[in-house]
């Protein structure tokens, strides 16, 4: 019997996920509708980045604040394919975005029309969600590539000394 290597077998599970969710997506959506499926969607994602950021957080032994954040949100980001560059900051860093997998599986799939509204909810969501379980931490969305923008733009950042 042929073995996988560890890369094929993290091939596998990679676009075994990103199946599911756009599968589960469609599946929900051709029964209630986009708007409704986009919510449910939405629910999910309130949820799964609890689990990916304790995972990651606990992988790397990483601290729960700014640094820790840095060290595991990027790591999740090149894990899930994105192409970016970073900025630290005396609060914060910032994330910019050239290459979205999930964007460009809206767009082979055909669904590219859908693409800013999901990015929209879904990365506000997600990306919030990954910040606050790492301490008071903020996020903001200020660009996407979804809506037209020629990059994403994430800035997490703590609060000052004494706010």
């Amino acid at each position: 019997m042929k073995q996988l290597t560890d890369q094929q077998i993290a091939e596998y599970f990679h676009r075994s996920f990103t199946a599911v969710d756009g599968l589960w997506f469609m599946k929900v959506e051709e029964k209630y509708g986009f708007d409704p499926a986009l919510e449910i969607d939405n629910e999910v994602w309130k949820v799964l980045p609890k689990i990916q950021a304790r995972a990651m957080r606990s992988l790397l032994n990483a601290a729960q604040d700014i640094d820790g954040l840095y060290d595991c949100f990027l790591t999740r980001l090149r894990i899930e394919g994105f192409q970016f560059e970073t900025r630290k900051e005396p609060q914060g860093f910032t994330v910019v975005v050239k290459s979205c997998p999930w964007h460009n599986q809206m767009l082979q799939s055909g669904r590219e029309h859908l693409s800013g509204k999901v990015g929209s909810m879904i990365c506000r969501t997600d990306y919030a969600v990954w910040a606050r379980e790492f301490g008071n931490i903020a996020f903001e969305l200020q660009d996407q590539i979804c809506t037209g923008c020629a990059q994403c733009l994430l800035r997490f950042t703590r609060p000052s000394p004494g706010s």
